[in-house]
């Protein structure tokens, strides 16, 4: 009950200060009549009658009551009455990112675990893409993926579960089986100079060497630094070894390109990261979670409604309530 009473204030409350004013006039003492006669007439009977009738009648109970309800009225909508509406959490914008995912051949390679077993590399990004998703509240999220060539399969969007769920569907050699990482990274640009400058973050995921593609890795982290994109690298998989009944044997993965990638985030004033294993590769996104914070909320906020108008019509309606009445007196008279 406090709290709905609190919601409730005056913008110039000492307009109230004038609400006794009619009353303190009312109390002023009258004026002293003169003891001389201001009118002498033969027979003074008649004009006598006409006085009281007069006093009679102003002295009536209606008149002055809503003359006294109409300035109440004035006042306190001269006081402005206000109140605070529901509260409203302003809209957050943060970053917008876009998740540039190898699924080229390499990345079947059964080479991690997640759950204490032993996955291929795409099914462990996939779990950790997912958890990365769940602490990008208030950000924008694309979703790339490179084979031989590079699609955009979700446009920068703030409804991650749609990032979430066409990441889930994705398979392995869906855009081919090669490495085109230099068309990832400028497709990705492409569409992230469409938004605000500072807020342009790509992560690219690869487990190989760039082998296909129009463009080179460096030549497109040209292009990205160009256009203010900060560019974080992940070389994931293992040492090309997989596990098999307990015996580690080579896998045949090729050697990923970490030079290329470490040279790709400097140029662009990002950070190399190498993951080995789902441990280090939730521990990396966790680290661009630190170095990519999503924007706090902001304070909610109560918008002020006004209630003068409706103080200042019941005025309006009350004076002109008193002048009919009076009206319908002087009729009478």
């Amino acid at each position: 009950m406090m709290d709905a009473f609190q919601l409730w204030h005056f913008a110039t409350p000492q307009w109230l200060w004038a609400l006794p004013l009619p009353v303190l006039i009312a109390l002023l003492p009258a004026v002293r009549k003169s003891g001389a006669a201001a009118l002498k007439h033969p027979d003074q009977s008649p004009l006598n009658d006409i006085a009281q009738a007069s006093v009679g009648r102003g002295r009536g109970f209606a008149l002055p009551v809503l003359l006294l309800i109409a300035w109440v009225a004035l006042c306190v909508a001269a006081a402005r009455p206000q109140s605070f509406g529901n509260a409203i959490q302003p809209p957050v914008s943060g970053r917008g990112m876009m998740l540039a995912v190898d699924l080229s051949g390499s990345m079947q390679e059964e080479d991690m675990q997640l759950g204490g077993r032993d996955v291929d590399r795409l099914t462990a990004a996939k779990a950790v893409i997912s958890d990365f998703l769940d602490a990008r509240s208030g950000d924008r999220v694309g979703l790339v993926v490179f084979g031989d060539r590079a699609f955009v399969l979700t446009p920068v969007t703030s409804d991650l579960n749609a990032v979430r769920e066409q990441l889930a569907d994705t398979v392995v050699g869906l855009p081919g089986q090669s490495t085109a990482i230099g068309d990832a990274i400028a497709l990705s640009v492409k569409r992230l100079i469409k938004l605000p400058t500072q807020a342009r973050v790509l992560i690219v995921l690869t487990d190989g060497v760039n082998t296909a593609g129009q463009l080179t890795p460096l030549k497109a982290a040209e292009l990205a630094r160009d256009n203010n994109v900060r560019i974080h690298t992940i070389a994931m998989g293992g040492d090309g070894m997989v596990s098999i009944f307990g015996m580690q044997l080579p896998a045949g993965a090729g050697d990923v390109d970490e030079a290329t990638l470490s040279e790709i985030a400097r140029m662009t004033g990002g950070q190399f990261f190498r993951a080995r294993d789902t441990e280090s590769l939730a521990k990396i996104y966790g680290e661009i979670n630190r170095l990519e914070p999503t924007p706090a909320k902001a304070r909610a906020i109560r918008p002020t409604i006004e209630h003068y108008y409706s103080a200042l019509l019941f005025a309006a309606a009350t004076l002109l309530l008193w002048l009919l009445v009076g009206g319908w007196v002087r009729r009478r008279e």
